[in-house]
């Protein structure tokens, strides 16, 4: 096992918007921060298509948008390493955080791991992930060109997927477990208004059914009534929330019932219960879950990392 012999001021887990904006301000502050790309670099934001809510840019490319912040910190000197982190000492100061087969100390540690989408947990759905089942419309939408698909959910994800399908297909039907949609009223308004899209209220998908290669049916299930109805489909796109990247942070700092990091504000908003960790973006908001609340975060965390190695320096 290599040890860096360098202790680090800042290492950042995480490089989606939040690390990726830590990292900016961490190397602007003079830290040299170390970003840890993960199993994701770029999280979420890569399979985004068009972003047409970021400041400054009408219309961008979600994987645009990651390079250019990338970029923007690399050239301030932010460094980053390929990897995934499998465990982090907490117990003493300065921490040793495993990176593969490195081992790197450092003062602090920016937590920005975000979090991944969440399945149905129905039969059929782990036999055909891949073959038409599937939680990115971006990656995989141009392969149901002229097909019936679904889109379970009715948040902002589920609104954007049917919307990014509609350039492929008029044969859309939205499956949403409630009786009215959670997205934000501009989403809503762009896909009620879209006649090739249906909307299947109070129900959920039971079973995903297919013929050994792929998807052919999906069962149906109302929730008040308990019937069920097979409908013909092709394909299915999943956006039913989120579950936080957290499982390598089991007793190492605080985490909710959820799995999402419990921020303490000992020093600073984004501190959490360990002292010198800090927690940004999705890994630990799961309220508003956007990408330009993540680099706010993100810029949070860096600055009250770095407040934290100065009060460190003055004692």
């Amino acid at each position: 096992m290599h040890m860096d012999t360098e202790i680090k001021k800042v290492l950042i887990i995480g490089s989606g918007p939040a690390g990726l904006t830590a990292g900016l301000y961490a190397a602007r502050a003079n830290l040299n921060p170390l970003v840890v790309d993960g199993p994701n670099p770029g999280g979420q934001l890569v399979w985004t298509s068009d972003v047409e809510n970021w400041p400054g840019e009408k219309k961008i490319l979600g994987l645009q948008l990651v390079n250019n912040i990338r970029e923007h910190a690399q050239h301030y000197g932010c460094e980053f390493i390929s990897g995934s982190v499998t465990d982090i000492d907490s117990s003493k100061q300065p921490f040793t955080v495993t990176v593969g087969e490195k081992k790197i100390k450092t003062q602090t540690i920016i937590i920005a791991t975000g979090a991944k989408p969440r399945k149905l947990g129905v039969p059929g759905e782990n036999t055909y992930w891949g073959k038409g089942v599937s939680t990115c419309a971006i990656c995989d939408g141009a392969f149901f060109k002229d097909k019936k698909i679904i889109i379970v959910g009715g948040g902002d994800t589920a609104m954007e997927h049917a919307s990014f399908m509609s350039k492929f297909t008029d044969q859309i039907t939205i499956v949403h477990i409630l009786d009215s949609l959670t997205a934000s009223a501009p989403m809503q308004k762009r896909i009620l208004e879209n006649k090739n899209i249906d909307i299947i209220y109070n129900s959920s998908v039971a079973e995903i059914i297919g013929n050994g290669q792929l998807v052919r049916e999906a069962v149906i299930k109302n929730k008040k009534t308990g019937k069920q109805h097979n409908m013909l489909v092709d394909g299915l796109f999943l956006a039913i929330g989120l579950i936080p990247n957290t499982n390598f942070l089991q007793g190492k700092v605080k985490l909710d019932k959820w799995g999402y990091i419990k921020v303490e504000q000992k020093h600073g908003q984004t501190s959490c219960s360990t002292e010198g960790i800090f927690a940004a973006g999705d890994v630990y908001d799961y309220v508003y879950k956007q990408a330009i609340t993540a680099s706010g975060m993100g810029c949070m965390a860096a600055l009250d990392a770095e407040r934290y190695l100065n009060t460190k320096t003055k004692k």
